[in-house]
């Protein structure tokens, strides 16, 4: 589903964000990557509250190192938290959700946008890992459609 403009403060008009997966940690990563389609790798909603801008960075990295073919990008969940994604921007965390009521959010995506990244209001749709059946779907859900974004 393409997300609406207002829902992006970004610098460049080509953003592309690919399908994405919600991922709970470098298994279920590695096993999106593995697919080779582009995905996006999205943090579980609020995610960047209770694990972290360093585990996420970590995490990514790792999965990107075992696949460096596959064209990744990767999306930590902050919720309304703009602390957190002011501190995900300082470790190099650039494209984040982060809800429209938060505070600061204006300064946070001038930010973002500054440094080559995001943020979105909302998360885009995904595919859960979590959920019962996830990696049995996961190979259609990556190929369903191309690039979405503004």
């Amino acid at each position: 589903m393409p997300l609406a403009a207002s829902q992006v403060n970004c610098n460049t008009a080509s953003m592309i964000v690919y399908q994405a997966v919600i991922v709970h940690g470098l298994t279920d990563a590695t096993t999106a990557l593995a697919v080779g389609a582009p995905v996006t790798l999205l943090s579980a909603p609020g995610a960047g509250l209770y694990a972290g801008c360093l585990w996420w960075r970590s995490m990514v990295a790792a999965a990107r190192a075992a696949f460096p073919a596959t064209n990744v990008i990767d999306i930590l969940d902050c919720a309304d938290a703009a602390g957190m994604a002011m501190g995900s921007l300082r470790v190099g965390v650039h494209r984040l959700v982060l809800w429209p009521d938060a505070p600061g959010w204006t300064a946070v995506a001038e930010i973002a946008a500054a440094q080559g990244g995001f943020v979105l209001q909302q998360a885009p749709d995904a595919l859960d890992m979590a959920e019962r059946g996830a990696v049995r779907r996961l190979h259609g859900w990556l190929q369903k459609t191309g690039p979405v974004g503004p």
